[in-house]
């Protein structure tokens, strides 16, 4: 008898070498649900609301079943037309998809209703390139190898950061942790500091100061580990003896930024480093973007400590104005470029202007309409259409790229090329639609076809 296409007690072996849980607590179904969060954090791409809602509606192994299903029927379709073709023999074995002995039979689809369908359908698109049973296994073989654990939702499940769900169906399906996992508040009890990258050493003195106090308060920091504000924010709650927390945009077994090793590896011995990216997966400009959802969401309030006009901060301000939790932010000199975002914050979207940690906690206590409404989002944070989370996706110049064209850049190199097949399963997207996107690229100049793919044309200083 199999699981997915490998051994039960296989998949019982790689489930409790990551389980947050004591093995006793694991019976079968707790085991393939676990093992099925596994795979899904393989397949999509963070945020996918089509997996997240498939799984909330069927659990994630009955889920994984159907999505499994849809991909061997794929399979046989090509197989068919590879035969018609003359193609002689199996499909590679990097093509050949999870499998089950004993997948039940279902509807064919969950929903009748054609938007529903058709939204299942695209999501379908995108997850068939990445069914590979290999790529789970080697995900949960290399965070046991590091001392990751899986964390999952759910009552009495283990450790899960209050918060997360409140983004519906773009919640993650499961979270990977270093550290020590009995840290994590069941309810949000951390605040939220982010600024930009390139600080100055205003900004740098501002979080150090805000982070430290914060502490002193008896909050937890939330924060992405970057160079800067973040990196200011995480080291100054080490220093102060707290609690601190980094989401990272990559699998926990690759800290990045490299210049951040050891101030991550003393995030895991005092706090906790997350991601809903399995081991071994690359940080990329889209995961950086969706990232910073979850530093939204598992925060009382938001404060942005020092931002210029095109900061990815700002890319979190709006999600937790989206979210209906607090948003604060610092002024700084009005002639510095650097708090140009924090000042556009103040002015357009109703952040509270803060000064010190005290006023900060003030913070965490108002009520947050108002910075809803002012963004124009979903209280419950299903939409991502406010200007803020929008505009952050834009880089530093040039017009605003949509999420797909992010990703399919994210996943192309300017010396190697790559297959459509390929870049569907490094970006997450349906092949047809990367085909699309490589095709208005190409009209704009930003990559080129050659005799063995595609391959991103480099920029002009």
């Amino acid at each position: 008898m199999t699981v997915f296409g490998l051994d039960e007690s296989h998949v019982r072996e790689l489930v409790t070498g990551v389980s947050a849980v004591q093995k006793s607590d694991l019976d079968d179904r707790e085991v393939a649900d676990r093992f099925a969060r596994a795979a899904w954090s393989v397949i999509t791409e963070p945020g996918d609301g089509t997996a997240g809602a498939l799984v909330a509606e069927r659990g994630a192994a009955e889920a994984l079943r159907f999505a499994l299903r849809d991909a061997q029927s794929g399979r046989a379709t090509e197989q068919s037309t590879r035969a018609a073709e003359g193609v002689a023999g199996p499909l590679p074995l990097a093509a050949t998809p999870l499998a089950s002995s004993h997948t039940p039979r279902g509807p064919d689809h969950p929903a009748a209703d054609a938007e529903e369908t058709s939204q299942l359908k695209a999501g379908l698109d995108r997850w068939r390139p990445r069914m590979r049973s290999g790529d789970v296994e080697r995900a949960l073989l290399l965070a046991a190898r590091v001392g990751a654990r899986m964390l999952v939702p759910g009552t009495d499940r283990g450790p899960w950061p209050g918060g997360a769900d409140d983004l519906g169906p773009h919640a993650p399906i499961a979270l990977w942790a270093r550290g020590d996992a009995t840290l994590l508040p069941e309810e949000r009890a951390g605040v939220a500091l982010v600024g930009a990258r390139a600080a100055t050493g205003y900004g740098e003195h501002i979080a150090g100061e805000a982070s430290a106090g914060l502490v002193g308060l008896g909050y937890a920091i939330v924060s992405g580990a970057a160079y800067g504000v973040d990196g200011m924010a995480h080291r100054a709650a080490l220093a102060a003896g707290g609690l601190t927390l980094a989401f990272l945009a990559g699998g926990v077994d690759r800290f990045y930024p490299a210049g951040h090793d050891d101030l991550l590896r003393r995030i895991t011995e005092h706090g906790l480093v997350l991601s809903e990216l399995p081991c071994g997966a690359a940080p990329t400009k889209w995961r950086f973007l969706q990232r910073n959802r979850l530093i939204a969401a598992c925060s009382d309030a938001t404060v942005v400590v020092e931002a210029g006009a095109r900061s990815g901060s700002l890319n979190t301000a709006g999600h937790a104005s989206s979210l209906g939790r607090p948003l604060g932010a610092f002024p700084g000199p009005v002639t510095s470029p650097a708090s140009a975002g924090c000042h556009r914050l103040l002015r357009e979207y109703d952040a509270v202007c803060v000064t010190n940690a005290r006023e900060i906690a003030e913070l965490v206590g108002r009520p947050s309409g108002a910075a809803v409404a002012a963004a124009g989002a979903d209280p419950d944070g299903a939409g991502r259409d406010d200007q803020l989370t929008e505009r952050s996706a834009a880089g530093d110049n040039g017009p605003r790229d949509s999420p797909e064209t992010v990703r399919v850049l994210d996943a192309l190199a300017t010396r190697v090329s790559r297959t459509p097949g390929d870049i569907a399963a490094r970006s997450g997207l349906a092949v047809g639609a990367v085909i699309g996107v490589l095709g208005t690229l190409e009209v704009e100049g930003r990559v080129r076809d050659d005799a063995a793919g595609w391959r991103a044309v480099p920029r002009r200083a």
